[in-house]
């Protein structure tokens, strides 16, 4: 019985060792830049929910699951905002979140590289790049910029918008001790 107890207690420990953290979808936000017709159109979505576990020390064991309500696209233009949510854009009806899921998290020359897949509409494709990961008060705020083509995802079709989407990335992430204690 004592095994058992030690063995339980050592999986609890190494469990935990590990810095789990909950996103905090109202102080993050996801934004984006596209040219359509030679202006830049940007905006915002959100609904933003997932796991992550950092520690600048142990990025080896470091993932970000990470997913986003595609149906909450916000362009400050009802039209267009409906129009993106539909074929052939987001098509949200049919694929209401858009997910990356970490394959790897390392540094080089002191800045943080996350790799993975984002996967939109059913298509997937392995992005990297950097980001920064500043410690806060309970958690981490973490900061990143990801260019995609549209293309990849099925997005626009023949439509007038550039291919190139730049993705800003600001997220806010809490331990699971501190989400409970306030």
């Amino acid at each position: 019985m004592k095994r058992i107890m030690i063995c339980f207690a050592f999986v609890v420990v190494y469990q935990f060792s590990f810095c789990q953290l909950k996103l905090v979808d109202k102080e993050s936000s996801i934004t984006f830049k596209v040219k359509n017709f030679g202006f830049t159109v940007s905006g915002v979505i959100t609904g933003i929910v997932g796991d992550i576990v950092f520690e600048p020390n142990n990025l080896a064991n470091a993932s970000f699951k990470i997913s986003i309500d595609a149906s909450t696209i916000n362009t400050d233009n009802s039209l267009r905002d409906d129009h993106l949510k539909g074929e052939p854009y987001f098509d949200v009806n049919k694929f209401p979140r858009i997910e990356f899921i970490s394959s790897s998290v390392s540094e080089k020359n002191g800045t943080f590289i996350l790799s993975g897949t984002i996967k939109i509409k059913n298509h997937s494709k392995n992005v990297s790049f950097p980001f920064t990961a500043t410690s806060s008060a309970g958690g981490y705020l973490f900061n990143g910029k990801v260019d995609v083509n549209r293309k990849d995802f099925d997005i626009g079709g023949t439509s007038t918008i550039s291919n190139n989407v730049e993705v800003i990335l600001h997220v806010v992430a809490n331990t699971q001790q501190h989400l409970t204690s306030n």
